[in-house]
């Protein structure tokens, strides 16, 4: 049974354009991928200046957070799992998950709730309330200063924010717990093990001379 990463779930959770179909088009090239990786013993790895700057900075992004809403949250380093997925969210309070997302400039930075929402950000999160047990969640996108290496050409100015107040470099959304979205991720993920194995023997009786 593999059991997909919180992170990367929103790839198979896309609903499927006909009633008789259990996964999305979308979906099946997600699994299509992963049996790959898991035929061939390879993991693709993928980076981009976004995502080096967000590992690089995430601890400034959750002090950032620790300052507007006067807290002491310290990142969370514990990998839960259960039968259908697996996640690792960023703070854990003891009662509400709080993933961290840092912005890579002032001209994407989400300014309201609703630009900072996304459906892979929304299913991430519901995984982590579903991992961790809780009724709360909290998408928390944070402003601060991009590593001079990685700005290249760009502006500096839109790179170099931390002369801008705390509050306006933080914008928060908030998910409650839905039980029912949780049981469409374990049918879903129940879904895309089936198909695997399916093309895990298609692939190695292709491969078999």
């Amino acid at each position: 049974m593999h059991k997909f990463r919180a992170s990367s779930l929103a790839d198979i959770m896309t609903d499927p354009k006909s009633k008789d179909e259990s996964l999305s088009v979308g979906a099946k090239t997600c699994v299509e991928k992963i049996a790959k990786e898991l035929i061939y013993d390879f993991r693709e790895i993928i980076s981009s200046k976004y995502m080096t700057k967000g590992i690089e900075v995430e601890e400034k992004s959750i002090e950032l957070y620790n300052e507007v809403m006067f807290t002491s949250h310290t990142k969370n380093t514990e990998r839960k799992t259960n039968d259908w997925i697996t996640g690792e969210c960023d703070l854990f309070t003891g009662s509400k998950i709080i993933d961290v997302k840092s912005a890579w400039s002032l001209a994407t930075f989400p300014v309201t709730a609703a630009q900072a929402v996304s459906k892979t950000y929304e299913w991430q999160l519901r995984a982590y309330m579903m991992l961790w047990n809780v009724e709360d969640a909290e998408l928390a996108y944070c402003l601060v200063n991009t590593p001079e290496e990685l700005i290249g050409y760009e502006q500096p100015e839109l790179h170099y924010v931390e002369h801008l107040a705390p509050e306006l470099r933080l914008t928060l959304a908030h998910f409650t717990r839905d039980k029912l979205l949780e049981e469409k991720i374990k049918v879903r993920v129940n879904a895309a093990n089936v198909y695997l194995e399916q093309v895990i023997q298609s692939i190695t009786k292709e491969h078999t001379f």
